[in-house]
């Protein structure tokens, strides 16, 4: 079965760390990569712009707005994602927790046939 490994965030905290930190942190993430891939289970997954750049796009009543920013406005922001293939819903919670980020969102994906 497919999920998504939403990583979310203070972005604030990321534009504050040192270059030594973002060497630690991006290392990390790549062995969490390696370790996937190693397991058969990485299908993909990116990095996301901070929340600043979003566009959020409404369409009600045959009208469209948009407005700049993020939908919600919280403290952590989504800020990249994993697309894994793990056999049920411990696996993916075994590859959240062996993630570098402190606050994994676990959504799977729903799969049509046909």
């Amino acid at each position: 079965m497919k999920y998504a490994l939403l990583l979310y965030g203070d972005e604030s905290r990321w534009a504050a760390a040192t270059e030594a930190e973002i060497e630690e942190l991006s290392a990390a993430h790549g062995r969490f990569t390696d370790m996937l891939t190693a397991r058969g289970a990485y299908l993909g997954g990116e990095e996301l712009d901070l929340s600043t750049t979003a566009v959020t796009v409404r369409t009600a009543g045959g009208r469209t707005l948009h407005t700049d920013g993020p939908y919600a406005e919280t403290a952590e922001h989504l800020g990249g994602f994993y697309l894994v293939e793990a056999r049920d819903l411990d696996e993916a919670i075994e590859f959240a927790t062996a993630c570098p980020e402190e606050i994994v969102e676990i959504r799977p994906v729903v799969e049509y046939q046909g």
